[in-house]
C-alpha cells in the first residue's frame, strides 16, 4: 500500500483523537466525528488497496474488526438495557436511600458514597453510576467546596469500581475478550482498586466534621421490578460462573438474561401495547455505543497500515511496569478506549500479571483529570462549580491514590 495512504489514515486517527479531547470546545459529539472518520478510513483502505491479495487482506481485517465490535456492542446493549429499566423505575435510588440513616456525619457519608459508587459502577456502566451518585450529592445541598470533594471521590470511585468487572468498564471487557486476563484474576483487581478509593476518600475527608440531615424518599415498587433486579444480579453472577467453568462467552449469558427480563415483563403484564418493554432498549445511550464503534474502526484501520508498531515504542524504552503506569496517566488526556484498543491491536507482549496492571492503569488513570473519563465529563456537566481547574487542585491526592493502587496491583500480580 502506498505511503500516502498510511499517512492519511494516521492523520484521520489523530483528528479523531483531537475531536475526543476537545469535544467540549468544538461542541460536536465525539461519536459523530469518530464514526465518520472510522468508516472513512476503511473506505480509503478499500479504494486504494491495490493488488487482489491486499484487497482480500483488507476484507479479512474488516471482518475481524466487525466481529470484535459486535461482541462488545451486544454485551453493552444487554447490560445497559437492564440498568435503564431499573433506573427509570427508581429502584436503584430507592435502595440507596434505604441504607442511609436520617442523620450522618459528612465524613461517614463521603465513605458511603465512595463505596456505593465503587460497587455500583462494577455492575452498571460508569455514566449511570455517576449520574445517580451526583444526584444524591446535589440533593444534600452542601456548600460548593464540599460538593467538589464529594464529586472528586465519586469520579475516582466510579472509575476504580469498573476495572475489576467486565460489566463495569469497557477497557476491562476489551482486555478480557482479547484473552489477556481471566475473570478470576480481574476480580482480584478489586482489592487494589478499593484500596486506592479508601486512600483518596480518607485524604479528602479530614476537613469534613459537620452533620447532615437526609430527607429520605420512600417509594413502593412492583413485584416485576424486584424480579428483574434479581435477574440482573443473577445474570452477572452466572456470567462469571459460566465463563470460568464452561468457557461460555459473557455476551451469550447476558443476552440470555436480557431475554428472561423480556419474558418476565410479559408475564407480569409490564409489556403492554402502550408501553412495550422494548422501549427501554431505545433509551440506552447509543451515542456511547457509536463512539466505541468509531474508535474501534479507526484503530482497526491503523492496524491494517501497521501504524501501531510505533505506538508501542514506549515499551521498548521503558520497563513494562513503568510503561503501563505511564499509559494510565496518558489515559487522563486520551480516552482509554482508543489507548487500550491500540495496545491490543499492536500485539505488545506482556504476561497476564502485566495485563492486569495495565487494566488498572487505563481504568483508573482517567480519574486524574476531569476530562479523562466519561464519569468526569458527566459530573462536570451536572455540577456548576466543578471545572477543569477546580478538579485540578486535587491532582496530587488523585495521583497518590492512583499510584498506591497501581503499586498494589503489581504486588497482587506477583502473588498470583
Amino acid at each position: 500500500m502506498a505511503d500516502y495512504v498510511s499517512i492519511f489514515i494516521i492523520a484521520l486517527s489523530l483528528l479523531g483523537l483531537l475531536a475526543v479531547v476537545f469535544e467540549e470546545v468544538i461542541h460536536v459529539n465525539k461519536a459523530q466525528v469518530v464514526l465518520f472518520l472510522g468508516t472513512l478510513a476503511w473506505l480509503i483502505l478499500f479504494m486504494f488497496s491495490g493488488s487482489d491479495i491486499h484487497h482480500q487482506e483488507i476484507i479479512t481485517g474488516l471482518s475481524e474488526n466487525i466481529e470484535e465490535i459486535a461482541g462488545l456492542w451486544l454485551f453493552l446493549l444487554a447490560a445497559m438495557t437492564f440498568v435503564v429499566y431499573l433506573n427509570k423505575k427508581g429502584l436503584i435510588e430507592s435502595i440507596i436511600y434505604r441504607f442511609l440513616p436520617e442523620q450522618i456525619s459528612e465524613r461517614k457519608l463521603l465513605f458511603l458514597i465512595a463505596i456505593f459508587a465503587y460497587v455500583f459502577s462494577s455492575l452498571a456502566d460508569n455514566i449511570t453510576a455517576t449520574l445517580i451518585s451526583i444526584a444524591l450529592i446535589l440533593s444534600l445541598q452542601l456548600p460548593a467546596k464540599k460538593v467538589l470533594r464529594f464529586a472528586t471521590v465519586t469520579v475516582f470511585a466510579v472509575n476504580s469500581g469498573g476495572v475489576a468487572m467486565i460489566t463495569g468498564d469497557v477497557t476491562t471487557l476489551m482486555i478480557f475478550l482479547a484473552g489477556k486476563a481471566s475473570i478470576v484474576n480481574l476480580l482480584l483487581l478489586s482489592l487494589p482498586a478499593f484500596l486506592a478509593v479508601l486512600v483518596l476518600t480518607t485524604l479528602l475527608s479530614f476537613p469534613m466534621k459537620d452533620q447532615i440531615i437526609i430527607r429520605k424518599k420512600r417509594e413502593q415498587h412492583e413485584q416485576v421490578d424486584v424480579a428483574i433486579a434479581i435477574v440482573f444480579l443473577t445474570t452477572i453472577l452466572t456470567t462469571i460462573g459460566f465463563n470460568v467453568f464452561f468457557d461460555i462467552p459473557p455476551v451469550l449469558t447476558f443476552l440470555f438474561g436480557l431475554s428472561v427480563m423480556f419474558l418476565l415483563a410479559r408475564i407480569y403484564g409490564e409489556d403492554t401495547h402502550n408501553h412495550p418493554i422494548f422501549n427501554y432498549i431505545r433509551q440506552i445511550e447509543f451515542d456511547t455505543l457509536l463512539f466505541f464503534l468509531g474508535i474501534l474502526l479507526l484503530v482497526g484501520a491503523l492496524k491494517e497500515v501497521e501504524a501501531l508498531v510505533a505506538f508501542v515504542g514506549i515499551y521498548d524504552v521503558m520497563p513494562t511496569w513503568l510503561a503501563n503506569y505511564t499509559m494510565g496517566i496518558l489515559s487522563s488526556l486520551i480516552d482509554n478506549v482508543p489507548l487500550t484498543a491500540a495496545l491490543l491491536k499492536s500485539d505488545v507482549t506482556m504476561n497476564p500479571e502485566q495485563w492486569l496492571a495495565l487494566t488498572y492503569a487505563v481504568g483508573v488513570g482517567g480519574s486524574l483529570l476531569i476530562i479523562g473519563s466519561a464519569a468526569g465529563i458527566v459530573a462536570m456537566s451536572k455540577i456548576q462549580n466543578l471545572t477543569f481547574l477546580s478538579y485540578l487542585r486535587y491532582f496530587v491526592l488523585l495521583l497518590l491514590a492512583y499510584s498506591i493502587g497501581y503499586s498494589a496491583s503489581l504486588l497482587m500480580g506477583i502473588w498470583i
